[in-house]
């Protein structure tokens, strides 16, 4: 169990491990339009309902982060967290579940739901924007799995209307290939 806890701890993600990296480092001249990477393992989730500063930070040992954003409302982001174990892993995905549940109010609302076949334990999130009761233009449609100790998050940010199953299609395809390749870093 230590040499597990330490070869996690000594596993770094690699540069280009993300599928979106090499469209990152491309360089575009569209000034609406922009790409940002970060390595550091104190980023916040992507999907954060609260957008508390400390979701899923505890057991942490690497994270790598893109967002790509496009003006003038649509973003999209990729995100691999490291934990030092499954057991902290898993603790993250229940906080960011109690999130969900907590946060969010009657303009804006969070729902999610487990999503098998992704990972040990997968889930759609589901960010929508209200008015007079009803679903407004805007939102957030996000994937999360978890792999052993390996959280992986794909949110779309945009223009949805009235939340329906294939707003997860394009998230739900790149977990899944994330997924099929985490172990070579995490800890499976």
């Amino acid at each position: 169990m230590m040499a597990a806890i330490l070869l996690a701890a000594a596993v770094a993600i690699p540069g280009n491990f993300l599928l979106y990296e090499k469209e990152a480092a491309k360089k575009d001249k569209n000034p609406e339009t922009s790409w940002s990477a970060s390595g550091k393992r104190s980023a916040r989730l992507v999907v954060n309902p609260c957008q508390k500063a400390g979701l899923g930070q505890k057991g942490r040992t690497g994270a790598r982060t893109l967002i790509y954003t496009s003006v003038p409302d649509y973003a999209k982001s990729e995100q691999v967290v490291l934990y030092s174990s499954a057991a902290a892993a898993g603790r993250a995905m229940r906080d960011l579940e109690a999130a969900v549940r907590a946060c969010g109010s009657t303009g804006y609302r969070y729902s999610a739901a487990r999503t098998t076949g992704l990972g040990d334990r997968g889930l759609s999130v589901t960010g929508q924007a209200y008015q007079d009761g009803k679903p407004a233009i805007g939102g957030d449609r996000a994937i999360v799995a978890r792999r052993a100790n390996a959280l992986i998050l794909y949110n779309v940010s945009g223009e949805w209307g009235k939340p329906a199953k294939a707003d997860f299609k394009r998230q739900t395809g790149d977990a899944r290939r994330m997924l099929a390749k985490i172990c070579t870093i995490a800890d499976c």
